[in-house]
């Protein structure tokens, strides 16, 4: 029973690291749709949000019936909440490259405009998180997940770059206000992924070490 309980444990990462993929390629695709003005994959975008969804409905069924098998203690328990908190994120990423998918189909339906930021650059930098972030859960390497913890400074000064600029854009241009508050937009979607990767980082050290990095305190379980 325990062989079977643990080959449900690894089938469910597995799922998790999926639909970590399907959510890493909706990101890359709405960017790729900015960068290139490509109203198409912005459809593709938002036409396989219901993958995702789907995705996320099967990992939480799966969790929960591994919950109920055998009652799980200690790290396995940990590691099976950690999931549940890590497929909701995932799915809250999905909706945000869906969401930046529309504004980028209202950005191409405007003026082409020379705008003095880099998202796609900070959008490399958002992708590697989540990427870093499902590597760390599923290989348990705690380090790793503390580095894309680390990372998300680095998003947010981003972030203030980008309203700073967009801020000067306005009121040096403003017949580039509405390209300009879309870019802005864009980019703090984009920081709200990098929030969501921060925290499956931060679900992927309460699994492996049992401690809440959020709150600073041990779990006892």
């Amino acid at each position: 029973m325990r062989t079977r309980f643990h080959e449900g444990l690894n089938q469910l990462k597995d799922k998790l690291l999926s639909m970590g993929g399907m959510a890493e390629a909706a990101v890359e695709q709405a960017i790729c749709a900015y960068r290139e003005r490509a109203p198409g994959l912005c459809q593709k975008v938002i036409a396989n949000e219901a993958l995702i969804d789907i995705a996320e409905r099967e990992i939480d069924s799966r969790a929960l019936d591994l919950l109920a098998m055998q009652q799980p203690m200690a790290r396995d328990l940990r590691l099976i909440l950690a999931i549940i908190k890590s497929n909701a994120d995932l799915e809250r990423i999905g909706d945000q490259a869906v969401n930046m998918a529309r504004r980028v189909v209202g950005l191409i339906e405007l003026p082409p405009a020379e705008l003095p930021t880099d998202i796609p650059q900070m959008a490399v930098i958002v992708c590697e998180m989540l990427r870093h972030s499902l590597e760390a859960f599923v290989t348990g390497d705690a380090a790793l997940a503390q580095r894309v913890i680390e990372r998300d400074e680095h998003v947010d000064r981003l972030n203030q770059e980008v309203f700073e600029l967009v801020e000067r854009t306005m009121e040096t241009s403003p017949e580039l206000t509405r390209q300009a508050l879309r870019t802005l937009i864009i980019a703090r979607t984009l920081g709200r992924i990098a929030d969501h990767a921060t925290n499956i980082a931060e679900d992927a050290i309460f699994w492996i070490r049992g401690t809440d990095v959020r709150r600073n305190f041990e779990i006892a379980v």
